[in-house]
Formats: C-alpha cells, structure tokens, sequence
C-alpha cells in the first residue's frame, strides 16, 4: 500500500490516479478479475475506468434497469456483496442481465469522504468466488484512496473555476472602469444589476462584457433565465 500510494502521487490526471487504483485493486484482492468506477450524475451512470469491457456493459444495465448493486452500494449502503447472480433476487432482472454477460460475483464499495458519496468502486469475480471479510477489508483501503483522489479532483476543479470566475468578473469590472470612467465598486454594482434584470448569471454578464469588448457587435447575448430548455 505504501509503494501503491507513492506511485499514485506520481500521476499526472484523476483519470490516470483512478485507472491506478482499480488496477492495484484488480491485482490485489483475492478472487477479483475486473473492476471499474461507478459514478452517478443527475441519476445518469457513469462508467469509469473499466478495466474491460464486460464492466461498462454492467454499468450501463443499471443504468437502463434502474437497478443493481453499485447503485444500491452508492444510494443505501457502504458495501454490497454478490456471491452468485446465478441466484440473486434483489434485483431480478438486472441479476439475470449480469449472468448473461457472463459475471458470477462482485463485491461493490461506496467511496465517500464525511457524508459526501462520490461514486462506487465495483470489484468482480471469477466463478465459485465467495468474497470475505479479506478482501472486504482490502477493498475498503483501495475504496479510501480512490474517494480520496475522486474528492481532491473535484475540489481542484471548484478551486479553478473560482479563480476563472474572479478573474473575469475582474476583467470586466476593469473594462467598465476604462470606457465609463467609474469606481471599481460603481462598475461592480453595473454587472450585478445587469445580472438581476436580465436573470442571468454574474459570471455569463462578465464573460460577455469581456466578449463585446474583443468583439465589438459580435459577441452573442447571454441565454436569460426564461431562455434556458426546461423554463
């Protein structure tokens, strides 16, 4: 674990840290021959580094069933465990999907960091593989580090849309100031009124400011509130 912790350090993308990890897991808990990432966005699933093909057919099932134990493993419980889907009866009709693609066994975790799910890392096995309690507690340290790694992705993604965010609303406040000969705060007050009015997000005002400004007459307008699909 120590030897796999510095390796992940030393990858480059979130991509490459998780493909690390469920290949480590792959290769170090007992019984297991594939495994993947399982995430879920706006109810949609998402399959993540695969280690084959056979994972992101089983994912896509329980995307289309509505159904399945890396769901259940990231909405109900920490960890699900499958010996044989030859006769599982908690979900029927996704069970009987996965013995026809040929899975037997799978022991599924959910990665979370406090009370933030993040995902499910799913683990599965070969035939006549009865998981225990090892490899539960082997899995659960591959489940840490790759919760881990999935909560620092997303906090350096939120961290660099803020500094993105400031940095426009800087530009346009600075734009404002030049052509209208106005106070930081009087150029700042301008983009929060026309957010307001116009029902659009402060950070779409800013970044169109800054358009028009590169693009005199060419920048498109900002899609308003009652613009936007589904209002």
């Amino acid at each position: 674990m120590s030897a796999l912790a510095r390796n992940l350090e030393a990858e480059s993308s979130e991509e490459e840290t998780l493909a690390g990890i469920v290949r480590s897991a792959v290769g170090t808990v007992p019984g297991v021959l594939s495994g993947g990432i399982t995430q879920v966005h706006r109810r949609k699933v998402r399959a993540r580094v695969p280690t084959e093909e056979l994972v992101r057919l089983c994912d896509g099932a329980q995307q289309e069933l509505g159904e399945g134990p890396c769901l259940d493993a990231i909405w109900e419980h920490e960890t699900v465990l499958v010996d044989d889907f030859a006769t599982e009866t908690r979900w029927p009709r996704f069970a009987e999907r996965a013995h026809r693609l040929g899975v037997s066994s799978l022991i599924s975790f959910r990665l979370f960091v406090q009370q933030d799910t993040l995902g499910a890392l799913n683990l599965y096995g070969g035939h006549d593989v009865r998981f225990g309690e090892e490899s539960r507690l082997i899995g659960e340290i591959f489940a840490a580090h790759a919760a881990l790694a999935l909560s620092g992705a997303r906090e350096q993604r939120q961290l660099g849309e803020a500094v993105a965010s400031r940095d426009g609303i800087g530009q346009a406040k600075g734009l404002l100031m030049a052509q209208y000969g106005i106070s930081g705060q009087r150029a700042f007050d301008l983009l929060v009124r026309a957010s307001k009015e116009a029902n659009i997000k402060l950070t779409e005002v800013a970044a169109w400011v800054v358009r028009e400004h590169e693009n005199p007459g060419g920048a498109p307008r900002p899609a308003t509130g009652s613009d936007r699909p589904g209002r």
